[in-house]
């Protein structure tokens, strides 16, 4: 039995037509293509000029569609925390994903995204979390033993990636995918690259077409374990925990719920924190200083090389964390939110009509000057408990906001310092003199060029 659909009552399927959106300062392009490839070649530079030109609030059209943009913390507040139900996740994240990723919880609306979230909220109970440290912990200390004994320059963006399927499907999982690993890698990155494909329609030889065979090779795989797994009593992993997972009346969740709802997990474990870590280290070899703080921090913990790291452990590197935290201001994983009106609502003097797509940009909020001093400068003490309660609530929100907060966001941090443990206590890192890696920023970052790093020994 499944979780019927909760409607949402008011919700527009259609756009309001271009001349009511005319009072709305902004430029939307060409004819179609609108400023889609502009938004694409440069996203932060696109935004901030917007922002200079028209405000903080703006019109613009990429990816087939008319959107209103509304930039800064108190656009955050509004549209994420969203008091009064007005903006829709699951209209504004499908014109996006709803080919590649439908029925994440990401994509879910109110009522729905609520039992959803409680049903999903089991697997990051401090049990499963446990199991998956301890999973974490030892495919971690593999692989960095393995980077220890082979010094010299590698390509850290592919290794990273690398490490964090891995990771993701023994914590998630249970269990080394095994010779299919290299298919569901393909697969996830084909449907990811999707998601910011010009052509909207899977036609044959595009990249939307490619996101699309993406997906059925994954849903393939999981709709072949999910009876293997609820056959099985226990299992600490997510994927066994969501295949006996219960709605409130009881019901178990569909297979098609859990398939939706693995597939987005694992993008999001699996990309985003291959993002993220590969930035993060990426910031410690372009900061020394930093990075022989944050060793000191671990080294402090006074664990032998071959000892598991523990929650008491992760709760004793706040250095570490703030160093995180900085990292994903400087470029979050996701640097810009979609919605959907669902009602007439005014911002900053102007009405915006039901229907309307509407846009806010994390990317935006963490490089304003007025509350980040020197924006692009990687200093993680912005981050201590005074600098935070001085900041407005919704100046940095790399994990959104509001009802639709990252249920994975204490994963994220569990899996991060556990990574700058075992790495920083192995590991130094350092970037060629004058090397400034190019990274791309849409639609999770990563560096064109793979990250070329230098690693030795410590």
């Amino acid at each position: 039995m499944s979780m019927p659909s909760v409607a949402s009552p008011g919700v527009p399927f259609t756009s309001p037509r271009r001349n009511q959106l005319t009072h709305i300062p902004g430029d939307e392009g060409w004819p179609i293509i609108g400023k889609t490839f502009q938004v694409l070649a440069d996203p932060k530079g696109f935004v901030e000029a917007a922002a200079r030109k028209y405000g903080p609030v703006y019109r613009t059209h990429s990816f087939g569609q008319t959107n209103v943009v509304l930039l800064g913390p108190e656009a955050n507040e509004l549209v994420l925390f969203d008091q009064q139900k007005l903006f829709s996740s699951t209209h504004g994240w499908n014109h996006v994903l709803e080919l590649l990723f439908p029925r994440g919880l990401m994509l879910l609306d109110f009522d729905e995204h609520r039992l959803h979230r409680k049903a999903l909220s089991v697997a990051f109970k401090s049990g499963p979390m446990k199991s998956y440290l301890g999973e974490l912990d030892k495919g971690i200390a593999a692989r960095i033993a393995q980077w220890r004994a082979k010094p010299g320059t590698m390509q850290l963006y592919p290794a990273m990636k690398q490490l964090t399927l891995d990771l993701a499907a023994t914590s998630f999982l249970g269990a080394d995918i095994g010779p299919e690993v290299n298919q569901i890698n393909l697969a996830f990155a084909d449907m990811v690259a999707a998601s910011i494909a010009p052509i909207r329609r899977p036609l044959p030889g595009t990249q939307m077409a490619r996101g699309v065979a993406g997906r059925k090779r994954v849903v393939t795989y999981f709709r072949e374990q999910i009876p293997l797994r609820r056959a099985r009593d226990g299992g600490e992993d997510l994927f066994s925990q969501l295949c006996h997972a219960t709605h409130e009346d009881g019901a178990l969740l569909s297979e098609q719920d859990i398939i939706d709802h693995m597939s987005f997990l694992m993008m999001a474990a699996h990309d985003t924190l291959t993002s993220s870590l590969t930035s993060f280290i990426g910031e410690l070899a372009a900061h020394p200083d930093w990075q022989q703080r944050l060793r000191e921090e671990v080294l402090a913990l006074g664990l032998s090389a071959d000892a598991p790291t523990g929650f008491d452990d992760l709760e004793k590197m706040p250095l570490s964390e703030m160093a995180f935290k900085e990292t994903l201001r400087i470029r979050p994983p996701v640097p810009s939110l979609p919605r959907y009106a669902m009602r007439d609502f005014t911002f900053k003097g102007y009405t915006i009509p039901a229907g309307t797509p509407v846009g806010v940009n994390p990317l935006y909020t963490h490089h304003m000057h007025d509350i980040w001093p020197e924006p692009d400068r990687f200093d993680p003490l912005r981050f201590t408990e005074d600098a935070q309660r001085n900041r407005h609530r919704f100046a940095w929100v790399p994990f959104g906001g509001g009802a639709h907060m990252c249920l994975g966001l204490h994963f994220a941090y569990m899996q991060a310092k556990c990574f700058a443990r075992h790495f920083l206590q192995n590991i130094a890192v350092s970037l060629e003199p004058g090397y400034k890696p190019p990274w791309q920023a849409w639609p999770i970052p990563k560096p064109r060029d793979g990250l070329k790093v230098t690693v030795k020994a410590v």
